[in-house]
Order: structure tokens, then C-alpha cells, then sequence
């Protein structure tokens, strides 16, 4: 965690620096020589990207107001960061938004009072990362499947069992876990929604190695791992509703942020055909076209979705539409960069283009697979008859 240890005092400095004024770092990639900070203030929301040596390397100011609508303006975070690099042109590594794009929102939504002037403040500065602890190895896309239980000790409940596919629990300090307190004839009623500290006695974390040869991914086990009752969030039982709140504005915060991505991978595969001596190609030109055509549409309905929030404050279907989108287009754009290199990019680096391909492949599957999103939208969005 020197690596954060390293961004808070970037952001110390930068306080210093601008009166006072703190900014949440929630960019990790000293490799590139630079971090990201989000300055809240009462109507407006700054990004900043500063080197390592606090800097000031690029600005762009929102005009947001925090105090009356937090929420939306929380939903904007991965939008406004999204346009930020693409404006400045510095390569984005992973930010890290999990808090910020579903933890924050689900805490406003159902938290009580002290537990809002808890999480959220830590929350937001980034000084506490959070995970998402849903899927289990026969629980992903039936989520009230899972078997991870929650035992009611009185004034706490053991928790025991397993997670999968856990974006950053290996630096996480806050856990959202779904667990199941009692069985029900209904497999969504019984289930407790807990913030679990990661630092807890009984939790082990492991890596799970992807075909980049990265662990972004992790394990999670959980054994006698005691949860006091001050961290349920909602109703004890009533989980599902709380989930359901967590998966709305995680694609629906996704889904903003792959809208603007689309549209930097597309003008990123159009300069490589000009350096591979491909660009009068008709064939790969029309490929190339056709792609930024959906990227460029993907975008705008970016911008309607950022509209819907802040007019109602609550993600609606264009999160699902954009991560299906996005998700099938970004596997398209990086096959079509390995077809224009040859066979030479299957073993040679190509500019990155080889490690984004491999790591492509699990776009239609993470964060709802394809085919969950295009039964979610025939059912809720179209009104077609359920499948099941």
C-alpha cells in the first residue's frame, strides 16, 4: 500500500498548495508518472491530473451541485474522469471507483445517518477503497443463488463461506457483502446486505491470474469472520433491494465511462492502421469507419444517460444498453488491431494491442454478461414475455 501511501501525500501537497482544498486521488499508476484527483466543492467538481511531483499537469472544471444532489453528482465521477483523459490525452489505467460508483450511492440509498457520516467521507477522499463481494463460483448471474451465510449471533452475525471475481479486494478496506441470513421459499428474501471490514479476523484473499497474466481479480474466503449489526445496510433479510440499488449504478456509472472509452479505443485503432501502412485498405478503412460510427453513437447515448441522471438522479436502462454495447464493440475494435498487424500481433507487444484483445475477452462476461443484459432489457426495458 505504498502506492497509496504515496498518492495521500500527493494529495497533502496539493492541499497545501490550493488553500486547503483537498482532492480525492483515485488514480494509481506511478508507472505513468501521474495521478487523478477529484476536488468536491459546494457547486462545482474539478479533476486535476498531477505528476509526482504534485504539478499540475491538466484541469477541467463541472458545475455540479454537491450539496443538494450528491447522488447525481456521484453517478458523474466516472464520466467526468473518462472525458478528462480523453481531453488530455494521458493513458488511463483503472481507477479506482467501486466506493465511488456504488458504494456511495448505495449508502445514500439505504444507510442510516451515522452510517453516512461514516463511509462516505473516507469514501470520497479515496482514503478507504472498497469491494464488491456478490458473485460465488454457483452464484453469478443467479445472484440469490449464492450460499455465503450470514449466522445472527445477537449483536453480530458470523459470517462464512466464499466470493469470486473481486475486483480489488486485495487492497480493499470495505467489503459489500450479500449474504444469506435465513432460507426462504423465495431464494431473493432472506438475504442481508453487510459492509464487512477486509482487515477482519477469518478473511483470506487470493489472486486469480487472467489470461494477461495480471490478477485484477480475487477470492475471497470467509471463515467465523464476525460482522457487527451496526454494519447491515437496509433490513436485515431485505438484501435484495440493496443489491439490486448496487447493480443499478454500477452499470449505470460503468456505462458513462465506457461511452467516452469507446471513442479513445476507436481513434486509437485508426492511428494504428496509418502507422501499419494500412489506411488506404478499403476493407480495413470500412472496418475502422463502422467502428467509430458505433463508438460515436455509443457517446451520445453517454450523454443521454448523464442527462436521465441528473434529471432523476437514479441510473435508468441506459447503463445496461451501454455496457452490452460497449462491451461486443471493444472485442470488435481490438480483434480488428490484431488483424491489420497480421500474424506478427499475435506474438509481438503491438502497442498494447495484444494485452487489451486477451483482456477484452472477459468484457461480455463481467459486470452482467451479455446475455443476462439482453434479458434484462427484453423484460424491463421492452415488456417481452420473460424467458423463464
Amino acid at each position: 500500500n505504498a502506492l497509496i501511501d504515496r498518492h495521500l501525500i500527493l494529495e497533502k501537497d496539493y492541499a497545501e498548495s490550493t488553500g486547503g482544498r483537498r482532492a480525492g486521488l483515485l488514480e494509481i499508476n506511478p508507472e505513468g508518472g501521474f495521478a487523478v484527483g477529484l476536488i468536491p466543492q459546494p457547486s462545482s467538481l474539478t479533476a486535476v491530473i498531477l505528476n509526482l511531483n504534485s504539478d499540475l499537469v491538466y484541469s477541467q472544471q463541472w458545475n455540479i451541485t454537491f450539496r443538494d444532489n450528491y447522488p447525481q453528482a456521484i453517478d458523474l465521477f466516472a464520466h467526468c474522469v473518462e472525458e478528462l483523459f480523453c481531453k488530455s490525452g494521458i493513458a488511463r489505467e483503472k481507477i479506482i471507483g467501486v466506493g465511488l460508483g456504488m458504494g456511495g450511492p448505495v449508502v445514500i440509498a439505504h444507510g442510516s445517518d451515522e452510517q453516512k457520516k461514516r463511509y462516505l467521507a473516507p469514501l470520497l477522499s479515496a482514503e478507504e477503497i472498497w469491494c464488491q463481494g456478490f458473485s460465488e463460483p454457483n452464484a453469478g448471474s443467479d445472484l440469490s443463488g449464492l450460499q455465503t451465510r450470514a449466522e445472527d449471533k445477537g449483536d453480530h452475525y458470523l459470517v462464512n463461506g466464499q466470493k469470486v471475481w473481486t475486483t480489488l479486494a486485495h487492497v480493499a478496506k470495505w467489503c459489500m457483502l450479500l449474504a444469506r441470513e435465513r432460507k426462504e421459499a423465495n431464494p431473493r428474501d432472506g438475504l442481508t446486505y453487510l459492509l464487512v471490514d477486509m482487515e477482519s479476523p477469518g478473511i483470506e484473499v487470493r489472486p486469480l491470474v487472467q489470461i494477461t497474466g495480471d490478477a485484477e481479480f480475487n477470492e475471497i474466503f470467509f471463515k467465523d469472520v464476525k460482522v457487527p449489526k451496526s454494519q447491515i445496510l437496509g433490513d436485515a433479510g431485505g438484501g435484495w433491494a440493496v443489491a439490486m440499488t448496487t447493480l443499478l449504478h454500477e452499470r449505470g456509472t460503468l456505462g458513462l465511462a465506457l461511452a467516452t472509452r469507446a471513442q479513445i479505443t476507436a481513434s486509437e485503432l485508426a492511428e494504428r492502421a496509418r502507422k501499419l501502412g494500412r489506411g488506404s485498405d478499403r476493407l480495413v478503412r470500412q472496418k475502422i469507419a463502422q467502428h467509430a460510427i458505433e463508438a460515436r453513437a455509443l457517446q451520445l447515448n453517454g450523454y443521454r444517460a448523464v442527462t436521465a441522471v441528473k434529471r432523476s438522479g437514479i441510473p435508468g436502462p441506459e447503463g445496461s444498453i451501454l455496457k452490452l454495447m460497449w462491451s461486443e464493440l471493444n472485442q470488435r475494435m481490438t480483434e480488428t488491431a490484431m488483424d491489420i498487424a497480421g500474424p506478427a500481433s499475435q506474438v509481438a507487444d503491438g502497442d498494447g494491442w495484444k494485452y487489451q484483445f486477451l483482456r477484452s475477452r472477459a468484457n461480455t462476461i463481467e459486470a452482467g454478461s451479455s446475455e443476462v443484459l439482453r434479458n434484462i432489457l427484453a423484460e424491463r426495458v421492452l415488456g417481452l414475455p420473460r424467458s423463464r
